[in-house]
């Protein structure tokens, strides 16, 4: 018998499954390609990193220039095909992402070494560090051989430049890219110049005999030219100021070079007696007080020397042969010091490059430098002594023969004509006998200084002072 109330359990099993919303179905859709992506993304962004990082195809050092107005794109293709980069999407890709970081890629020319990576070339591009060139202007050089200088660089730009006043470019090294105009670097230095001047010139002392920026700038460059030895700038620059404040022409060598040749700066000879005398605007031998401008581009110790002589009472200095000066207060001591460089200049002993600097002189020059010696001819020396002399004298007039008288002619009665009588000739003088001198005694009596390879004249005969034999050590 069936139980009415009884009720069947049905397994779960049987039962029918319920479907997940749209929702859920949707956001696991969407989880599952994220991580899809991500993961894809990942090992993209791994890759990228990878070949950002990772040593460049480049061999060897190269230089590569970018153009003004230069693209990303652009400049990522050209190191492509320059073959610094080995993929242009990624060097495109990283200089994206810097932009937003405000980092731009900046044109010029640029110097890659070998094997730089990727991430090496964008710093360089981003950071400007293009290559730059050097052009130095030596301390004493004239404006002209600057400009020459500046004018024959084949890395700077447009016209050259004609002249500039003559002590305005600075003395230094200037540093340039690629593309500067020579105008533009000749502007810079003329501004550094008038900068330094301006400097300088708020140093000096109340009591300073130099009235002007100009006046400073002059008798610094003749400092300039005059000596190249450091610790003698001070005092080179003394004996001019106190030239000048007793109003002694300054008598400057440089001057007499710089009113012959100009901006040239070297003259290719000595200076001669006619070129001191010879009146220039420059010439200080001629003129009074300081010339017209400089003669050359002072540096900075120079300006420094005219602002700050040495404390001395030196009026006059001359080469000592050591690449130095000897300096001297008075005429005295100065004419000592020049004997003293000549005889060093006669044996020899002068040193390369040396000169001798006038500087100073008072009414009479110094012709140490300015007069070339002559050229001397060493020929073999004949000496004659008193005795020879004497002998000579006598054989000479011995040998002189008397003059015979015209014939006579005939008288009108045809006598034979009648010769004059022949004058009788003159006892001979009579000769005293000496002994035969030696040579050396010979040489000794004529008070004479023979070198090897000299002749003397003994008795009539030549001999020679035979050479000495050279030792091989």
């Amino acid at each position: 018998m069936s139980n009415d109330n009884t009720i069947e359990r049905v397994p779960d099993a049987a039962l029918p499954k319920r479907r997940a919303s749209a929702l859920v179905r949707v956001l696991g859709s969407l989880v599952g390609w994220g991580m899809f992506f991500g993961l894809t993304l990942g090992g993209l962004l791994f890759w990228v990193w990878g070949a950002f990082t990772a040593e460049g195809p480049l061999k060897e050092t190269k230089v590569v220039t970018f153009p003004e107005g230069s693209s990303r794109s652009e400049i990522a293709e050209t190191l492509r095909a320059q073959g610094v980069i080995s993929d242009s999407r990624v060097m495109n890709a990283a200089s994206l992402l810097a932009s937003f970081k405000g980092m731009s890629l900046k044109p010029g020319e640029y110097e890659f070494s070998p094997g730089v990576p990727m991430a090496g070339v964008l710093n360089s591009l981003s950071n400007g560090r293009v290559v730059t060139y050097k052009i130095t202007i030596p301390e004493g050089w004239t404006s002209q051989m600057a400009l020459a200088r500046i004018n024959s660089n084949d890395v700077l730009t447009g016209d050259v430049v004609a002249s500039v006043p003559e002590g305005s470019l600075i003395a230094d090294t200037q540093v340039f890219r690629r593309g500067m105009t020579r105008a533009k670097l000749v502007q810079d230095m003329q501004t550094a110049q008038a900068k330094m001047i301006d400097e300088l010139w708020a140093t000096k002392p109340v009591d300073s005999i130099l009235k002007t920026k100009e006046e400073m700038l002059t008798l610094a460059s003749i400092v300039e030219k005059e000596t190249g030895q450091a610790d003698e700038r001070a005092r080179v620059a003394a004996v001019f100021i106190n030239r000048l404040k007793k109003n002694m022409r300054l008598q400057s060598d440089p001057t007499i070079i710089y009113g012959i040749v100009g901006g040239a700066g070297k003259l290719d000879r000595q200076l001669t007696r006619a070129d001191i005398d010879a009146k220039t605007a420059y010439n200080t031998y001629q003129i009074d007080g300081l010339p017209p401008g400089p003669i050359a581009v002072p540096g900075r110790a120079s300006i420094d020397a005219v602002l700050a002589p040495a404390k001395t009472e030196d009026l006059y200095f001359v080469a000592d042969g050591t690449g130095g000066h000897a300096f001297a207060a008075t005429l005295e001591a100065h004419n000592d010091n020049v004997k003293k460089w000549r005889d060093i200049q006669k044996n020899g002993i002068q040193l390369p490059g040396e000169e001798a600097t006038s500087a100073a002189q008072p009414e009479i020059t110094n012709e140490v430098q300015q007069t070339p010696l002559p050229e001397v001819v060493q020929t073999p020396a004949v000496v004659e002594t008193e005795a020879d002399a004497v002998v000579n004298e006598a054989a000479s007039t011995a040998q002189k023969v008397q003059p015979v008288p015209e014939p006579v002619e005939g008288t009108s009665n045809n006598q034979p004509a009648v010769a004059a009588p022949k004058a009788a000739e003159p006892p001979p003088l009579p000769v005293e006998k000496k002994p035969k001198p030696q040579v050396a005694a010979v040489i000794e009596e004529a008070k004479v200084v023979l070198k090897p390879g000299s002749v003397v004249k003994i008795d009539g005969k030549l001999v020679p002072i035979p050479r000495l034999k050279q030792v091989k050590p």
